[in-house]
């Protein structure tokens, strides 16, 4: 090849870009690495969360296009979490698992920031949508509301995690802090190991406000609702009694899944950066990476399939259910609040049509 096809700053820049491929691929090789066993689960592990994560995430979707009943104000968050986590499938864990077939990471320093940077925008799209809705279940049962459905604050919600999203993960573009390799060295996320003052006011500031005020929130939230649900349940002995272990056990698995997945990726990052050099082996870490990955499987599982509004509607969806369209029983309604001693919770799915004609959205 002919180098007057490169001078000036093109040619500069050319030779840097390889350059930073270069040290890249390097740094990638001279990581802690898998066995070809270790490559071959790992794959399997991505394979099977970027499939399932997809279909489950995909079926959500099927969902609120086919029955019109579920598009009210709160499922507007269950939707926004479906579709972070379905693009985290699609343009994230794809790029995974390719890398994880290889043994190594493919699409250079330019490809290691996308993926860091879309991972980390979508995971917290998801995170704060989760925290969002944990407020809103806790708000909807313990306050009576008399107005009707408000589309409002929902959309402005959705919006705002996004934007708060992006508030935390373009900074690393721009350099404060920067994505880089992680793992066995076939994916990327945050520098955690980067030592400078920079780095480290970042990671702090991430693990402060995308990490540990979400949690707490959601603790607040869910252990004042288990009190609302446990007050109604010494008022009502009979369905409240049986309300109240439903939702007891929908909350405590909302809580505990939510803490397996991502409670142990952040620990191991904020190991990495400010414990000894080299405490945590770049093989252990692989395992809460893909535990917080597997939010994407998990969190349509809690969210639509324990709630009884859309496990109806995903029975119909495949022919697993027929109901008749009775006038009168369409839907169920109940009331509770608190202070009036009463409980309030819709839990009937009412499909647009009758069973065995098209559902048109």
């Amino acid at each position: 090849m002919d180098s007057r096809m490169f001078s000036g700053q093109d040619g500069l820049n050319y030779s840097f870009n390889l350059s930073d491929d270069r040290e890249l691929v390097d740094s990638s090789e001279g990581r802690g690495k898998l066995s070809q066993t270790g490559f071959v689960v790992l794959s399997v592990v991505l394979g099977f969360i970027m499939i399932f994560g997809f279909l489950n995430n995909f079926i959500v979707l099927l969902l609120f296009c086919k029955f019109k009943k579920l598009r009210t104000p709160v499922n507007m968050l269950l939707l926004n979490i479906s579709i972070s986590d379905m693009l985290v499938c699609l343009f994230g864990t794809t790029l995974s698992f390719a890398s994880s077939i290889r043994g190594r990471w493919l699409l250079g320093r330019s490809g290691c920031s996308w993926y860091g940077f879309i991972n980390s925008c979508f995971g917290i799209v998801s995170l704060i949508s989760l925290v969002i809705l944990s407020y809103d279940r806790y708000s909807t049962l313990t306050v009576y509301n008399k107005g009707g459905p408000d589309y409002r604050k929902p959309l402005l919600a959705v919006g705002g995690s996004w934007l708060y999203s992006l508030f935390w993960t373009v900074p690393p573009l721009l350099g404060w802090s920067s994505y880089g390799i992680e793992g066995a060295g076939t994916s990327c996320s945050v520098s955690w190991t980067v030592q400078t003052p920079q780095s480290h006011a970042y990671i702090i500031c991430l693990f402060i406000f995308c990490l540990g005020l979400p949690v707490l929130v959601m603790i607040y939230c869910y252990s004042r609702l288990l009190w609302a649900v446990k007050q109604v349940g010494k008022i009502r002995k009979t369905s409240a009694r049986r309300r109240e272990y439903h939702i007891l056990f929908m909350v405590l698995t909302t809580a505990v899944c939510y803490m397996l997945c991502w409670m142990p990726y952040g620990v191991v990052a904020m190991m990495a950066t400010f414990g000894p050099p080299n405490i945590i082996s770049p093989v252990a870490s692989v395992v809460p990476s893909l535990l917080a990955k597997s939010s994407t499987v998990i969190n349509p599982l809690i969210y639509i399939l324990m709630n009884k509004q859309f496990y109806k509607c995903f029975l119909i969806l495949f022919h697993c259910d027929h109901w008749p369209a009775e006038p009168g029983n369409t839907s169920m309604t109940t009331v509770m609040q608190l202070n009036r001693r009463g409980y309030s919770n819709t839990v009937a799915c009412t499909p647009n049509v009758t069973t065995g004609q098209d559902t048109r959205s």
